[in-house]
């Protein structure tokens, strides 16, 4: 056994898909929040009304997309929004800390919805009664001997923000940084650990993901992450000066690739998709600095480099303390045209692997891929790492006030074995937290039948259900692993 004494054993989830509450007590509206429901072969929209007043729905994704001039966002009353609701922590935080306490928990990783404490991110003031939610939050945690690890960012900025400011502009920054000093001081003796922007490289996915992704917007969005890289090292530097209790980290989207053959340009190819997708953001966040193989990317989408390079003092002083990650799987990427595709419906990461299996969603399950990037990690940065999302989308069913999942537990169970070779390995990973530890709705798909949680939420894809907790099998398997610290896995 290799796991340390004072591991963090936890569970995270997202204010955009888990929180509810979505216009209550003075809470702003996120793009989420127009943003309807869709499946795995089906697509998520963002709902407006056109500039000649007509309803209208555009195809979105979890990094949003840019609506035609002249555009309202409003929500219609033919489609139903999932994330207004999500599985309603606003009105069930006291038991689902009851229940993570059950289970053994010493860390819950959440999100403060920026809407909620600032609702265009415009205000001068803050909303007293979102500060005052968060406040009953963390004091109900630390009752229960349950460490916060908070998201300050996650895929839910004031509406405000996205589509009037937008993250090419300098405005965005300041609005982020006046948002951060704000939470900072505010839960100063409640908070500790903090993540600046959840998965930040995602804003780069659609280049990665979609054939022929337009080379323009591509270029647009390396400016908008330029800003959030100096966003999150202004919000860094101002904790350590201020804060010097507060551990401060990033957090990436776990994009591991492999290539396909040992066809020379699929390695290659690989590894020039390791360095655009995932080490571009870690090494900025961690190393301070953008890696060398910047310059042939700003090169290939006709960027000037001195965009860039203009905040290279900023960057370096605003280095975090950890790196986290999510991990759910790993895919292969090749040169060649006749490869067979993961993924499902519009989703594909890249080209099937033979060698693993894949869920009902086209993810290749793949735990040695665990261990192998947690160890590139460590030997690239050698700064503490988490573990801040992994776990397995499913089918559950709920049969007599039980779910049956073993497919869970095998998942959980291949993940922590690789996680405890990796720390025998010399990794110094020091927290787990598996995504969606209560059931919510899919970030990608906007569905609930994707479910990842321990705890079964009742709740369907059309909003209905009573909302009521269940522990799953697979609830009980984890309260073993944190009773043993990763022991019995």
């Amino acid at each position: 056994m290799s796991f340390p004494k004072g591991f963090y054993w936890g569970g995270a989830t997202a204010a955009n898909q888990y929180e509810g509450g979505w216009n209550e007590d003075g809470r702003g509206p996120a793009l989420t929040d127009y943003t309807t429901g869709g499946s795995a072969t089906s697509a998520r929209y963002l709902t407006y009304i056109d500039v000649n007043g007509n309803p209208q729905k555009q195809r979105t994704s979890i990094v949003g997309t840019t609506l035609p001039e002249g555009a309202t966002l409003t929500c219609l009353d033919d489609c139903y929004y999932p994330n207004h609701l999500g599985t309603d922590f606003y009105h069930h935080y006291k038991e689902d800390i009851a229940l993570f306490k059950e289970l053994g928990m010493n860390m819950f990783r959440m999100s403060i919805s920026w809407s909620r404490i600032y609702p265009t991110g415009l205000e001068d003031k803050p909303n007293e009664a979102g500060l005052k939610f968060y406040h009953e939050v963390f004091k109900e945690l630390k009752a229960n001997g349950i460490e916060p690890l908070v998201t300050i960012s996650h895929y839910d900025d004031p509406v405000t923000i996205v589509q009037e400011v937008g993250w090419e502009n300098e405005q965005a920054i300041d609005a982020y940084v006046k948002y951060c000093k704000t939470i900072f001081e505010e839960y100063k003796d409640e908070v500790k650990y903090w993540l600046t922007f959840n998965e930040i490289n995602s804003m780069l996915m659609m280049a990665s993901f979609v054939p022929n992704y337009p080379k323009e917007k591509t270029a647009l969005a390396y400016k908008q992450l330029h800003n959030k890289f100096v966003a999150s090292a202004k919000a860094v530097k101002y904790a350590h000066d201020n804060y010097p209790n507060y551990v401060m980290g990033c957090m990436i989207a776990g994009l591991v690739n492999y290539p396909l053959t040992c066809d020379p340009a699929d390695v290659l190819y690989s590894q020039q998709k390791m360095q655009d997708y995932f080490w571009y953001c870690g090494d900025v966040q961690t190393r301070g600095a953008y890696p060398a193989s910047a310059k042939r990317t700003w090169k290939k989408y006709d960027l000037d480099p001195a965009f860039f390079e203009k905040d290279a003092e900023i960057l370096k002083e605003g280095k975090v303390d950890m790196f986290t990650f999510s991990y759910y799987n790993t895919s292969c990427v090749t040169t060649h045209a006749d490869a067979q595709k993961d993924g499902v419906g519009n989703l594909s990461m890249g080209a099937k692997n033979p060698y693993i299996k894949y869920s009902d969603w086209g993810w290749g399950v793949d735990p040695s891929g665990l261990r192998y990037i947690l160890n590139e990690i460590e030997d690239r940065y050698q700064v503490p790492c988490m573990i801040v999302e992994n776990g397995l989308g499913a089918y559950d069913k709920l049969e007599d006030g039980q779910v049956h999942d073993p497919y869970r537990i095998d998942y959980f169970s291949q993940h922590i074995k690789a996680m405890d070779e990796a720390i025998s390995d010399g990794v110094n990973l020091i927290g787990y937290t598996p995504w969606g530890i209560v059931d919510l709705v899919s970030a990608s798909t906007g569905e609930m039948a994707k479910r990842y949680g321990v705890i079964y939420v009742d709740m369907d894809d059309e909003g209905k259900g009573t909302l009521k907790r269940y522990k799953k099998d697979s609830f009980a398997y984890y309260q073993e692993v944190i009773k043993t610290n990763g022991e019995k896995y």
